[in-house]
């Protein structure tokens, strides 16, 4: 059953008010004026009713979920460029198309990497904390408040797609040599404009570089990719730094090393276990050795907008019965 002209579609969070109107305009809507996250009894509900489901990143749309869909769900268009938070596998095999919402994330996550990355080393936020906090500051001194250069430093970017290519154009105008691990090597030409360096093998680009910046996806592939085994090959003056998924890296293992002293510290954006964050993280933070925020590399307005727009073409795509342009397949994920 193909989708109707004016297709059912239940949105689980609050989107940008343009985005919510031209989906009112454009269909059956039912929004979540609430913006509280559903829990699972009311995605499944949404999901019986739906002939199009829009979820975001805090949505798990397991299999469970998808296995009690009503069969007028046609259409997981997903308000997000990763889809970890979907069982796509299981969706094709039911017969609904899953979509992402692609290439609108990779400035500004490539922005929020390239802030932590001079955040983290020159201590900016350590030393912003201490013009708010309840002690005066006593002023200059030639030896306080030191941090580390980031000119001539070795960058490692895990994942050189299009956010991990954006931290590399960045990071070339302060001057930091870069580097970076992928599956397969990127064309000549790619390497030549950003004048990097593959590494075939990650253990030994991370015992090489002083910055590392996680830029892959979230897959069963890259669950823990940053072991604690590889974790302990890093420098103990090198940093991490991570605005892609928190799973990646085994916390854990990152915390109890950067408490150690075997890591210099850390700038995260995502968390493994988030909204909940580890208290010991908290506790580095307020120390000066990380530096914390609340996922946000893509919270801009023009960002999340153009969210809303590529939802918005993908639902009408298929409601006009044709493929929607960024269907997502499992053997993508």
């Amino acid at each position: 059953m193909p989708l109707s002209r004016t297709p059912r579609v239940v949105i689980t969070r609050r989107l940008p008010e343009p985005v919510e109107d031209r989906m009112r305009e454009l269909f059956d809507v039912q929004l979540n004026m609430t913006d509280e996250p559903m829990n699972e009894r009311q995605l499944a509900e949404a999901m019986r009713s739906a002939e199009v489901l829009v979820p975001t990143v805090t949505d798990r749309i397991d299999d469970k979920l998808i296995a009690g869909a009503g069969p007028q769900l046609k259409l997981i268009a997903n308000f997000g460029n990763g889809v970890d938070n979907i069982d796509v596998k299981e969706a094709h095999a039911r017969g609904i198309t899953v979509t992402n919402t692609p290439g609108v994330l990779s400035e500004d996550t490539a922005d929020m990497a390239m802030a932590l990355i001079l955040a983290v080393p020159r201590r900016l936020v350590e030393g912003a904390g201490i013009l708010t906090g309840e002690n005066p500051w006593s002023g200059w001194s030639p030896t306080w408040m030191l941090g580390r250069r980031i000119s001539g430093k070795k960058l490692g970017i895990i994942g050189l797609g299009r956010v991990g290519m954006a931290v590399a154009q960045r990071a070339r105008a302060f001057g930091i040599s870069i580097n970076y691990h992928n599956r397969q090597r990127m064309a000549e030409a790619i390497e030549k404009e950003l004048d990097a360096t593959w590494w075939d093998s990650l253990d030994q680009m991370l015992a090489h570089m002083d910055i590392i910046s996680v830029n892959c996806p979230s897959t069963p592939a890259t669950f823990h990719l940053l072991s604690a085994r590889r974790l302990q090959l890093m420098q103990p003056t090198a940093y991490v730094v991570n605005t892609a998924r928190g799973d990646v890296i085994d916390e854990e293992a990152l915390i109890r090393l950067i408490e150690q002293g075997r890591i210099a510290g850390a700038g995260l954006d995502v968390f493994e276990h988030e909204p909940t964050v580890n208290p010991r993280l908290r506790d580095l933070a307020r120390r000066g050795k990380v530096v914390l925020s609340p996922h946000m590399s893509s919270a801009t307005i023009e960002s999340r907008i153009e969210m809303g727009e590529k939802v918005i073409i993908n639902i009408r795509m298929m409601a006009d019965g044709d493929r929607p342009p960024n269907r997502v397949l499992p053997s993508m994920v």
